[in-house]
């Protein structure tokens, strides 16, 4: 701020000019003192009086001029040639050589030159001049300090309207830049005149930019090439895929083609590893993987869906939302999706349904960061609703760690890339975590209120000491650790892989339980069934038979009555009998029954 004041009256407004000169001392009144006014006075004994030795000053403000610095290029080009020989050209290079080499002169320098080295090197085997003694000791000391972190530096968005941090990348050489993705990833509430540029930053130079980056649409995600360093990849909010060479300016260098480029936000980019360093993966809410090649950005190589159910359709597709490609895993990539689950896939299979190898269950909602351990790429950290977790590819039912559910949301999370026991975690109420699980499992060893708006993003430097943090109205803070949380502590690799093999062995033995006991209630669940099915079918067979039987004796009995009737058609009628053959017959019956009786008496007899 420079501090300008505008004088707005005239010169001849000011009154007459004041013209001083020395002259000697007047006197024009003298008042004598009064007695009685004094009579009226009370006077203090002692007298207390403080008094200020040093010089009264008022406020004062001082603008000094800032000392602006600007990098610029030298071209170092091979001399010591003679003028007419062409260093670019083999041939005179060679003949010129030659020529030395027979100089007299030049074996005797060469002899000269070749003692002293060889004094030097002998004197080097004797004595390490540079060999640091008791590492050991200082691990430990450094194991008694206190985990404490200080902030460094602030970066804020240069822009009147403010906008969120998506993404931060590290520059890979020496790491004294940082590029920060800038958006609004509030659907369709973005304000009027919201600028779409993102910016990156030199670590010496906190007040300007040294390069703003102008895409087509504003910035999600922004990576540099760890091969090239001058080249960047980028995701747009409108699905697109863009490149930039800082040492052509600020435009774009390639761009994907709207038609073939993703649907929704890319909210994951990532390069891979390869012979040109030109290929890359991209990640969207829209269900795509896509493989590019920054070399023919027309259409991308290969599209992955991520479809779990493996038919390849778009519409059963789940939502990426971040990536994650090991360089010493080469064929494997791993998806974090808006639903909460984790797709481990293989990028050299034949089909795109080969592709998804694996998942594992995840979160309660999308996952924001997945990265693996540089130390143990088996173990891979995950962060999602209000809790971090850490997976073993060894057991994919349940995480093999997690940190308790937190009352603020997770954003985003990262490995120290120095030491593989620590990782950082950001809140949305603008609190960075530092977790240590080799000094303690349950709380974080350090716990920092960057901001008082939310955290979205952090991004740890190669060596570990600066951790860069982005927030929601666009300030990216740099924080640097403690050495205690930066350094390689003494036994610290076999103490974290046996923590995770312990609790992956743990996580395994659960699972077997757990199966068993699915199996058990699965077996007596099918036992009840089968008991129900076999008294259900008892009763519907008597109940059968019984119908039958009516059924059968029915249609006998109708069949009986229906011979009878026809038997009785057939059958002739008899002839009415007189009145006297009536009386013989009634007679004779009557005799026959009296011979009978006479009959059976003499029998019982």
């Amino acid at each position: 701020m420079e501090i300008v004041y505008v004088y707005v009256k005239k010169r001849s407004e000011f009154g007459k000019q004041c013209n001083f000169s020395d002259r000697q001392a007047e006197l024009n009144i003298d008042i004598m003192p009064n007695p009685e006014l004094a009579e009226q006075f009370v006077e203090r004994n002692p007298v207390d009086t403080g008094i200020q030795c040093s010089v009264s000053m008022s406020e004062h403000e001082a603008n000094t001029e800032r000392f602006e610095m600007e990098t610029r290029g030298v071209n170092h080009v091979e001399g010591g040639w003679p003028k007419d020989v062409n260093p670019l050209e083999l041939e005179q290079t060679i003949r010129f050589r030659k020529k030395v080499e027979k100089d007299e002169n030049y074996v005797n320098a060469i002899m000269q030159l070749g003692s002293i080295m060889e004094h030097c090197i002998k004197q080097n085997n004797a004595i390490d001049i540079y060999e640091e003694y008791f590492n050991d000791e200082e691990a430990v000391e450094v194991m008694e300090e206190a985990p404490s972190a200080k902030t460094i530096n602030v970066f804020r968005d240069p822009q009147e309207i403010k906008r969120a941090v998506t993404h931060l990348s590290w520059h890979p050489d020496g790491n004294r830049k940082l590029a920060v993705a800038y958006s609004c990833l509030d659907f369709q509430r973005a304000p009027v005149g919201m600028s779409s540029d993102s910016y990156i930053w030199d670590l010496e130079n906190p007040n300007k930019p040294e390069l703003a980056l102008k895409p087509s649409s504003p910035l999600v995600t922004l990576e540099f090439n760890p091969k090239d360093s001058h080249v960047l990849l980028g995701g747009c909010y409108n699905g697109q895929i863009a490149c930039w060479d800082t040492r052509k300016g600020s435009l774009v260098a390639e761009l994907s083609t709207i038609e073939f480029s993703h649907r929704d936000p890319v909210y994951g980019t990532i390069w891979l590893q390869s012979k040109t360093g030109t290929e890359c993966f991209s990640a969207s809410t829209d269900g795509q993987v896509m493989w590019w090649d920054i070399r023919k950005m027309s259409e991308p190589t290969e599209v992955v869906i991520m479809d779990i159910t493996k038919k390849e359709q778009l519409e059963n597709a789940l939502g990426a939302i971040s990536l994650e490609f090991e360089s010493t895993l080469p064929t494997k990539f791993m998806v974090g999706t808006e639903q909460g689950i984790i797709i481990s896939c293989n990028r050299k299979a034949k089909t795109s349904a080969e592709k998804i190898v694996c998942t594992f269950p995840g979160h309660h909602g999308p996952i924001y960061a997945l990265q693996r351990n540089p130390f143990y790429p088996k173990n891979f950290l995950t962060v999602g609703d209000w809790t971090a977790r850490i997976w073993s590819e060894d057991s994919r039912e349940s995480s093999i760690m997690w940190t308790k559910y937190h009352m603020a949301y997770l954003t985003d999370a990262a490995w120290s890339p120095t030491r593989p026991a620590v990782f950082f975690t950001t809140k949305m109420d603008g609190t960075l975590d530092i977790w240590d699980f080799v000094f303690k499992q349950c709380d974080p060893a350090l716990s920092l209120k960057v901001c008082d708006e939310a955290l979205f993003c952090l991004r740890v430097q190669d060596n570990g000491c600066l951790i860069a943090c982005g927030s929601q109205l666009g300030t990216t803070t740099l924080l640097e650790v403690s050495p205690g949380l930066s350094t390689l502590q003494r036994n610290e690799k076999n103490v974290a892989s046996s923590m995770f093999e312990r609790e992956t062995r743990r996580e395994k033995i659960l699972e077997a339980r757990h199966r068993e006991m699915r199996l058990k209630e699965k077996g007596k669940a099918e036992g009840r069934d089968e008991e129900q099915t076999d008294e259900d079918l008892t009763i519907d067979l008597e109940a059968l038979v019984s119908k039958a039987e009516e059924e059968f004796f029915d249609i006998i009995f109708a069949e009986l009555k229906k011979k009878e009737a026809d038997a009785i058609k057939l059958t002739p009628m008899p002839q009415q009998p007189s009145p006297e053959e009536d009386q013989a017959v009634e007679e004779g019956e009557e005799a026959a029954g009296e011979g009978k009786s006479e009959e059976v008496e003499e029998e019982l007899a």
